[in-house]
């Protein structure tokens, strides 16, 4: 290396020389900030502003520093380092495994089927540290303990202590190992790729050799077939048990003296095709805590004619008389079914049931029957209803359309009461029908020196028509009212005699439509002035109190 002269002399004493004409001592900075974080900076000059050594080295140069290796004056280097190209046995070896397999042979004693056993075992040399480990491939059923044999660890070879190398290892060849002699038989392909790429012959592959105890197993013994009767029973058994149908149901006892409807559980076995009934014990029902009402036994569906003039009390009816029992198909929800007797309504079943019957039999609909209570005669109907569809009633859906196009439409006739008692003959009553709700209120009129108060008679209220059931009743409507109808009202038979004017002008607006109609109907479908006159005359005679009856003349002239 060269050196720069100009810098001086070496630093040795005695041969240093102060300069007198250099005033600044002062050392460069190598610490800087930018956007308030603090960076480290290289010095450019050193000491006093004088030029660094660095700075004038050439790239050669400075590898050759890198590279160089000071010789000892004195002695020899011990702790010379690695070549640049040296790996280390534990990063070049790392998780590289030979694999041998081989067998040992056992002596077994005691026992006259086998002398000896054959035990397969695999050899793994790891090439990192030199270790060894000898497992055996765990056999189903053999009675001996399996798995690994021996341990990772570096064994002995031999009594002076040297150890096992992979170049001892080889194919065909025994190896002993604390007592026990293994024979190499076989190694894996990367065991013989390395063996060979490192100079080494293996020998041929040997087979291991059979154990009589496992051929001896292998062969058929001869064993006797029992004749097997194929058992329905257990079959079904297997299959079905714990499969239970759950209706609910209730019992119809009101023929009986004191009889009433009482909540029941009826369950029905698949296993065997039983029944059992369970009733609901409810507190303070006065009724003794008996829940099975009926014990799980077949129910008879139908019985032989022979048995039917036998009482049952005399003579009990055995599996022999019976025709058919009772099976899944005879239960469905919302039907009525009799069990020994008794009449029992089956309403629901459980999510098990309806699961069943989706699967087996698909025709059958299982929908819970809603039991709707009769009206009670409190509220209205459709309120009453409410309760009963939902634990939290709601008010019953209106029409809304028809409220908004009739509010404040009311139909008011003039009625008299026909009745047979004489001092009904002066009573007046104005009966008014609503529109938009088809609600009826009644109003006496009041009458001088007649003895009865005048005021309302009938609050506003929906009235059903006689004849009708409570459940489903039929209300009056817009055309049950004429005049010289008859209307009954919750047992008062009212007489129309006469209308305000805006009933007339209700029904002549209800004509105009009508009339209108049919003229169309008749110019779209003929042009015929002598066809429209023919069929539309009829109808003008029948309303002669409509005044359209001259327009419509004008209205046919003029075509």
């Amino acid at each position: 290396m060269s050196i720069n002269t100009r810098h001086g002399l070496p630093f040795l004493p005695g041969n240093s020389f102060r300069d007198l004409t250099k005033s600044a001592f002062h050392r460069a900075q190598t610490l800087g900030f930018k956007n308030g974080y603090a960076l480290p900076r290289r010095p450019a000059v050193g000491t006093g502003q004088d030029p660094l050594l660095s700075v004038n080295i050439s790239h050669s140069e400075r590898n050759q520093l890198i590279r160089d290796i000071p010789k000892l004056t004195y002695g020899t280097d011990t702790h010379r380092p690695p070549p640049l190209d040296f790996i280390p046995a534990h990063a070049a070896y790392d998780k590289k495994v030979l694999r041998f397999y081989g067998y040992f042979r056992q002596e077994v004693l005691h026992t006259p089927d086998e002398h000896f056993c054959i035990r397969p075992v695999v050899i793994y040399y790891h090439l990192e540290d030199d270790s060894m480990c000898v497992t055996e491939p765990p056999v189903e059923n053999s009675g001996i303990p399996q798995g690994k044999l021996i341990k990772r660890q570096r064994l002995p070879k031999n009594q002076r202590g040297d150890l096992y190398h992979w170049k001892d290892l080889n194919v065909g060849m025994d190896m002993s190992l604390f007592g026990t002699v293994y024979r190499i038989t076989r190694c894996d392909a990367f065991t013989q790729v390395f063996m060979e790429s490192q100079g080494i012959v293996l020998n041929e592959s040997e087979s291991i050799p059979n154990d009589p105890y496992t051929i001896r197993r292998a062969q058929a013994q001869q064993t006797h077939i029992t004749p097997y009767d194929h058992n329905h029973q257990l079959e079904r058994f297997l299959a079905l048990d714990r499969q239970v149908l759950r209706f609910y149901a209730l019992w119809d006892d009101s023929d009986s003296l004191y009889g009433e409807k009482r909540p029941v559980t009826l369950h029905y076995y698949l296993v065997d095709d039983s029944v059992d009934i369970c009733e609901h014990h409810e507190a303070n029902s006065g009724r003794d805590p008996f829940p099975v009402l009926l014990h799980r036994q077949k129910v008879p569906k139908h019985i032989k004619s022979t048995c039917e003039p036998f009482p049952s009390c005399v003579l009990e009816v055995s599996p022999q008389d019976v025709k058919e029992y009772f099976c899944p198909q005879d239960f469905r929800v919302g039907e009525e079914v009799t069990l020994m007797g008794r009449r029992f309504l089956l309403y629901d079943c459980d999510d098990f049931t309806r699961k069943y019957y989706e699967q087996n039999h698909p025709d059958f609909l299982l929908k819970p029957l809603t039991v709707i209570p009769p009206y009670n005669g409190f509220g209205s109907l459709e309120d009453s209803l409410q309760n009963c569809l939902s634990l939290i009633p709601e008010p019953p859906k209106k029409d809304v359309i028809k409220l908004l196009e009739n509010d404040n439409k009311v139909l008011r006739y003039i009625a008299r009461l026909d009745s047979q008692n004489p001092l009904d003959e002066g009573r007046r009553f104005i009966l008014s029908y609503y529109l938009s709700d088809d609600m009826i209120s009644v109003f006496e009129r009041s009458t001088r020196n007649s003895g009865i108060i005048g005021g309302k008679f009938l609050e506003k209220t929906r009235v059903p028509k006689p004849g009708n059931s409570v459940e489903n009743p039929e209300y009056f409507g817009p055309a049950d009212f004429s005049i010289g109808a008859t209307v009954e009202v919750f047992g008062h038979r009212f007489v129309l005699m006469d209308a305000d004017r805006y009933v007339l002008s209700y029904l002549e607006s209800l004509n105009l439509e009508y009339f209108s109609s049919q003229v169309r109907l008749m110019e779209l479908r003929s042009s015929s002035r002598a066809e429209i006159c023919s069929i539309m005359l009829p109808i003008i005679t029948r309303y002669q109190h409509v005044v359209i009856k001259i327009l419509f003349f004008f209205h046919v002239c003029s075509f």
